[in-house]
């Protein structure tokens, strides 16, 4: 009836590791709202109903575009294209001045992942299995002795 620790925490280490970082499915309403406002606009004349293809292409962008990671490597989809990375052919993650995230692969080519920030590289380090490694993380080294310290005169 009750389940012990260590099932528990087989059952957690067997489960799937997978992350998925793509845009919040809230940012839609802001498409649908401007499609609310945009209407008078679009049925005043004819020409102007493609007013309604920005909101539905950014629903388009908000739905497809994401980067998953799992155990076997990292999935980069954008709006038009999908590309599979497997964690081999990784040599490692580089951060942009706009906090974006690109994986640099073995040839030295760079790979945007889209929707991954700086704030999700413990969570890549996680799903990789050690393949990553997380620079958030710092051991706690014990720090030298300064020269105050070790030339302290003993007042006695």
């Amino acid at each position: 009836m009750s389940s012990t620790p260590n099932s528990e925490s087989e059952a957690a280490a067997a489960a799937p590791k997978r992350a998925i970082f793509r845009m919040p499915g809230v940012t839609i309403f802001a498409a649908f709202f401007v499609m609310l406002c945009a209407t008078p606009l679009a049925w005043s004349a004819l020409w102007l109903t493609p007013v309604y293809l920005l909101p539905i292409s950014y629903i388009v962008w908000v739905v497809r575009t994401r980067t998953v990671a799992d155990a076997d490597g990292l999935t980069a989809r954008t709006i038009f294209s999908s590309r599979r990375l497997a964690w081999s052919e990784l040599k490692g993650l580089t951060i942009t001045s706009r906090a974006e995230v690109r994986a640099v692969l073995t040839d030295d080519s760079e790979v945007r992942l889209p929707t991954v920030r700086t704030r999700h590289l413990p969570v890549l380090a996680y799903v990789s299995g050690g393949r990553v490694t997380d620079p958030t993380t710092h051991e706690a080294t014990p720090e030298e002795p300064s020269e105050q310290d070790q030339q302290a005169p003993s007042q006695e």
